[in-house]
């Protein structure tokens, strides 16, 4: 309750120092909107920030599917061969440092003014998190744990079946939080660069008619779903151990 209440609790603290200071100081609406006018812009303009929440996600959804099939498949195939992992892995971490937003210009000119550009920048940003925490978690199973395995005349295939997939999919999991995270951001960026729907798009029409109150209520639907798909991220790990557990007993 405690871990619950506090953070509550803070959050109520800043919103109320919000709209205390907004109040006393009579800061102009588009400067910076009370909580209150950013409430009321949520309900006043529901429909059409719901309409564009389902775009956003639908994306966030697409691309973040996309990287966890890749992150899953070029950890294993890079465990599997040192090689690999030793000749590819640095050019990921060299990867992280170029800003996604500069990769959206050419993505646009590349791909057109579709899905394509807001998905692919969803998958930039959600791939490395996932294939970091995951290889890491493949490399630090127990080798005792191998060899005994492959004494026992288990193959690659059933090695990474038995032990080592199970075992690293904490890492995954743990990698899969922190892009399903991140993933809503990636599609706000291609939205904010060439888009006719999305939570992306609505700031920027908002803004550009200094209804700021309501692009205030485009972060908060922003917050909400990176919220929302961290905790299924967790009740998808969750099943996933239940159901590993269950098989296991069986």
């Amino acid at each position: 309750m405690k871990r619950k209440l506090y953070p509550l609790g803070s959050l109520v603290l800043l919103l109320a120092v919000w709209q205390v200071a907004v109040t006393l100081l009579k800061t102009p609406a588009f400067i910076l909107p009370s909580p209150v006018a950013v409430v009321q812009a949520l309900v006043a303009d529901a429909s059409g920030l719901l309409t564009n929440s389902w775009v956003t996600l639908y994306e966030s959804l697409i691309g973040l599917v996309i990287a966890c099939l890749l992150a899953f498949g070029t950890a294993l195939v890079m465990d599997r061969w040192q090689l690999l992992y030793q000749s590819f892995y640095p050019l990921l971490v060299i990867s992280q440092t170029l800003p996604v937003m500069v990769l959206g210009p050419l993505l646009s000119l590349w791909f057109g003014f579709g899905m394509a550009p807001k998905v692919i920048l969803v998958v930039l940003m959600s791939y490395f998190p996932i294939i970091v925490s995951f290889s890491e978690a493949l490399g630090k199973v127990s080798k005792e744990q191998i060899r005994f395995l492959q004494t026992m005349g288990a193959k690659d295939w059933q090695v990474y079946r038995i032990l080592k997939i199970p075992q690293g999919m904490q890492g995954f999991f743990a990698g899969l939080r922190i892009a399903a995270t991140y993933c809503v951001s990636g599609a706000i960026i291609g939205e904010w660069l060439s888009a006719e729907a999305g939570l992306g798009y609505y700031m920027i029409r908002v803004k550009n008619g200094y209804q700021i109150d309501k692009v205030f209520a485009a972060i908060f639907c922003v917050i909400v779903l990176s919220l929302g798909l961290n905790v299924a991220t967790r009740s998808l790990q969750k099943l996933y151990y239940r159901t590993l557990i269950q098989g296991r007993s069986s």
